[in-house]
């Protein structure tokens, strides 16, 4: 039993399934008598709806229903009171509820029809009269109006007189930073295939990252017992954070089913990807004082971000800056502001991605006004233990990941004066900047089944939304009872199996990894007892189960966080160095290189988790120079709603990626070492390239993207 697969590059076990196109999505399950639907959105930001006229599309022969508020009065509904597990704090979204529309692209009616097509084309007739109310989609305007929510990851407790501080410091920065809605955008688009049972039960194939919070939700809702309603999501197509909430198109599909009384399909066009959460458009203020040394002395960090008008959403935004560098004196204020949009949702390193920028460009701007290396500035403030929390890091490599990444760099040669490293028409930028993300364990269940011929099933009702979560636990378990990958299947993404959180937060590999752990090894400690202590031999497990007459041993084991995580703050840093190049002409901006270096614990599998960086990475490039979600705020709605005008990086845009995992040893995190790697690399990249470009033109851009009219 000392077959080695943790920290080894295999290769994704579900990697033909995806390439060769037999892994089923969820809007990919065929079923007989299936009905399509299709949503019809308001085209409105607010106002009521004042009548609708289905009669046209009704008249169709296969169209079988058209859903509104007028005729689902009376249906089960949530009251408010009713969370999914990741709803912030407010009155969650009510479908079809009643006539008032809240914000543009909102669902007010659903057609259901024998066939996709003829359900769109009789969603075109469905005639629907609207009445106008004064709306409001600006952050800037309603930035009087903030107020301070509460929230589910408050702001730090001041400590010292920043005020004072900042006041008395010899040098001093003060800097705004804007930055924009972003949407999430994965591939597959959001579907559920609903399938009726004839004994009034439903099974729900639906894009989420947790079925078992989408089961629930749809349980309170329309009154199922968990045991009549099961969700199935073996594969996600990616999701970001978008998935963490279950959205419209699945309780749509599941009120037509049950309506209906037959399988009903409802798919989001990749316009109404654009119609519910997203990264929330956020103002910062970030005030940095410092002696003449570079010795931090003040800081300051507010925020001002959007949320809906019916929930409070918050991140995490400016907590980071008081852990991340030490400083006595510092204050923090994190407030929202209503906006006629949907809820914003967690994306990607939610709060961090925002809040780690503004901190990191203002570091930056601060370094060059002391006139000191950007890279000797942070070493000189160096958090050596949490301020926030006054408590000692579980553990910390930033230093060697400085260092790594800098000399892998070539950071010495760097030049500090701005427009000073040309290659003919090309301005040459270095910029650098930290990243900083939680690693955090949450209880997980797991149950691995080892059958006499020596196959083992480990399942766990988690989700793998394409980070290789189903790799790295088919690792987990296959090293535990030293048994070939071959032998061992993982199953996931179904609500009949034990207990697993929603798959975000970079929290799985540790959380539910530890539960497939504890699994196998209490299979391992039978199979010890059945060998028993005189055995002098080495037996297999074949053997040892054939021996004991068993067909199979089942386990089941559920693990939690360690009582010693309240006497640790744990946290997975980076360093990130970024080249960029500048048309001094044109304007344009190109990204030849990035290099970064992350601390994360143990790496479970080295070629997945390079992967999730590498990822990462070209997430922070089109966050820097391209991402936008642009708001008409005439008419309240996101003019920005296709995949040719949302823009991100493609081949073209990225080149040299090199990343680099600095050895961290954690005893502390979880039972596996393991940090989680899914978030920590897209924080600090934009902040990297933003100051890149500053050193590259002179130019200090704060507002992102960093767009040609910007900087010309």
């Amino acid at each position: 039993m000392s077959t080695h697969h943790v920290g080894q590059p295999i290769s994704r076990v579900d990697g033909r399934l995806k390439v060769s196109g037999e892994a089923k999505y969820a809007a990919d399950y065929n079923v007989p008598n299936l009905a399509h639907g299709c949503v019809i959105s308001s085209e409105i930001a607010r106002g009521t709806i004042a009548s609708i006229d289905a009669g046209a599309a009704l008249a169709l022969p296969g169209v079988l229903r058209v859903f509104t508020h007028e005729n689902t009065r009376g249906l089960p509904w949530f009251d408010g009171s009713y969370h999914d597990e990741s709803a912030p704090e407010g009155s969650p979204f009510r479908p079809l509820y009643d006539e008032e529309i809240e914000f543009s692209g909102q669902p007010i009616a659903l057609v259901v029809a024998e066939t996709f097509e003829l359900a769109r084309y009789a969603a075109s007739l469905v005639r629907i009269q609207s009445a106008r109310a004064t709306h409001q989609t600006n952050l800037q305007a309603e930035r009087h109006a903030a107020y301070e929510p509460k929230h589910r990851t408050p702001p730090p407790d001041p400590r010292g007189d920043a005020a004072r501080a900042f006041e008395a410091a010899p040098v001093r920065i003060e800097a705004d930073f804007l930055v924009p809605v972003e949407h999430h955008n994965p591939i597959e688009l959001f579907g559920a295939t609903v399938v009726w049972h004839g004994d009034g039960t439903l099974t729900v194939y639906d894009k989420t990252q947790g079925v078992l919070n989408t089961q629930q939700y749809l349980a309170n809702v329309f009154g199922f017992g968990t045991r009549d309603l099961r969700v199935i999501s073996p594969f996600v197509g990616g999701a970001f954070g978008s998935a963490l909430r279950p959205h419209y198109h699945v309780f749509l599909a599941v009120l037509a089913a049950r309506e209906l009384k037959r399988s009903v399909r409802v798919s989001m066009t990749r316009q109404q990807m654009f119609t519910f959460g997203h990264r929330p458009t956020t103002w910062q203020r970030v005030k940095l004082g410092a002696s003449r040394d570079g010795t931090m002395q003040a800081l300051t960090h507010d925020a001002v971000a959007e949320t809906s008008q019916f929930e409070d959403f918050s991140e995490a935004v400016v907590n980071w800056s008081g852990l991340l560098y030490r400083c006595d004196n510092a204050s923090f204020s994190h407030k929202l502001a209503r906006l006629d949009l949907f809820t914003p949702m967690d994306m990607r390193a939610p709060g961090a991605t925002w809040g780690v920028y503004a901190l990191e460009c203002a570091m930056d701007e601060l370094a060059v006004e002391l006139r000191i290396d950007p890279l000797e500035l942070r070493l000189k403030n160096y958090a050596e233990t949490d301020q926030n929390e006054e408590l000692p890091f579980s553990s910390k490599e930033l230093r060697a990941c400085y260092r790594q990444a800098a000399e892998r760099f070539g950071w010495s040669r760097r030049n500090p004066e701005p427009r000073s490293m040309r290659d003919g028409h090309a301005l040459i930028g270095w910029g650098m900047a930290t990243g900083v993300w939680e690693a955090m364990q949450v209880p997980a269940t797991a149950r691995a089944v080892l059958t006499a011929d020596g196959t083992l099933t480990v399942s766990s009702a988690t989700a793998d939304i394409g980070t290789g979560t189903g790799t790295i636990m088919t690792q987990i378990a296959a090293e535990a009872l030293g048994l070939p990958i071959s032998n061992v299947k993982f199953v996931l993404g179904d609500s009949t199996l034990p207990t697993a959180p929603i798959e975000g937060g970079s929290w799985t590999a540790g959380s539910v990894g530890s539960a497939v752990k504890a699994a196998c090894d209490k299979v391992r400690a039978r199979l010890f007892e059945l060998e028993g202590p005189g055995e002098k031999h080495a037996m297999s497990l074949t053997e040892i189960m054939r021996r004991s007459g068993l067909s199979s041993i089942e386990e089941l084991a559920t693990t939690e966080p360690s009582k010693a995580h309240e006497k640790y703050s744990l946290y997975t840093h980076s360093a990130v160095f970024a080249e960029v190049r500048v048309d001094e002409d044109l304007g344009s901006v190109t990204v030849p290189r990035v290099v970064s270096a992350v601390a994360g614990g143990r790496v479970l599998n080295p070629k997945t988790a390079r992967s999730q960086i590498m990822g990462s990475i070209v997430w922070g490039i089109g966050m820097a120079l391209q991402e936008e979600s642009v708001l008409d705020h005439v008419v309240g709605r996101f003019m920005t709603h296709n995949l040719a005008d949302y823009h991100f990086p493609v081949h073209a845009d990225v080149h040299d990626i090199d990343v680099i995992f600095v050895d961290e040893r954690d005893d502390i995190v979880n039972p596996l070492g393991a940090k989680g790697l899914g978030e920590i690399g897209v924080v600090g990249v934009g902040a990297a390239i933003a100051n890149a470009v500053y050193h590259a033109t002179g130019k200090r851009v704060r507002d992102l993207p960093i767009t040609l009219d910007k900087l010309l």
